[in-house]
């Protein structure tokens, strides 16, 4: 059986479009496999520690060589990455926040991106530094964002700063395996916005059909 960890990164929770779509997600799978193994992790409404001076300390020690204050410190991200490692799916709802994502979500690919962990240096390319340790996953980004034009070829396409960044981050720890389903255009009412809606949910649907076979 799947082991699935469901991210929510959104500040909102009634009023959220990614929140709904994990929901979405979720309800899919569990409509198909009741006792499914299903981890959440809310980033949106708790708090996300930012890296310290201990944390790095720690990060580039033996276990065995750590101060408690520097074990201490990377408690969260021990838990985190655990997480991530127990996982065969991972779905992440993420909306753009000021063209990227939000403080708490980079905060936590702060935390779990970690030498040794979630990748190792690879000394012998220059060009490719990272040799990503977080193999055989499945992720999915459940993306919003209030206005269009950030695809590839888009008017906005420079100013897309949330998926080239979760891409370039999620490469790094070896998570090659991703999909996309994005909801835009809501600020400025959009007359497809509603069929949009629509559009992503049925996409999320699908996703699971797929994936249960």
């Amino acid at each position: 059986m799947k082991n699935i960890l469901v991210i929510n990164s959104s500040p909102r929770t009634a009023r959220s479009h990614t929140r709904k779509l994990t929901e979405t997600f979720v309800d899919s799978w569990k409509g198909n496999v009741p006792d499914a193994t299903i981890v959440y992790r809310d980033l949106g409404l708790e708090h996300v520690p930012h890296v310290s001076e201990n944390w790095i300390a720690g990060a580039f020690k033996p276990a065995e060589e750590r101060l408690p204050e520097e074990r201490k410190a990377l408690l969260k991200s021990d838990e985190y990455i655990k997480e991530l490692k127990d996982a065969d799916i991972i779905v992440i709802g993420a909306p753009m926040y000021n063209y990227s994502i939000t403080s708490s979500l980079k905060a936590y690919f702060d935390q779990v991106l970690r030498i040794n962990e979630t990748w190792k240096l690879n000394v012998d390319d220059l060009k490719n530094p990272y040799l990503g340790q977080l193999k055989n996953k499945k992720l999915f980004l459940l993306l919003s964002r209030s206005t269009q034009g950030f695809e590839e070829g888009g008017y906005n396409e420079k100013l897309n700063f949330q998926t080239t960044y979760l891409k370039a981050i999620l490469k790094m720890m070896g998570i090659i395996d991703v999909e996309e389903v994005i909801l835009d255009g809501e600020l400025f009412g959009e007359s497809n916005f509603q069929q949009s809606l629509i559009n992503a949910h049925h996409q999320v649907t699908s996703i699971v059909t797929g994936l249960i076979g």
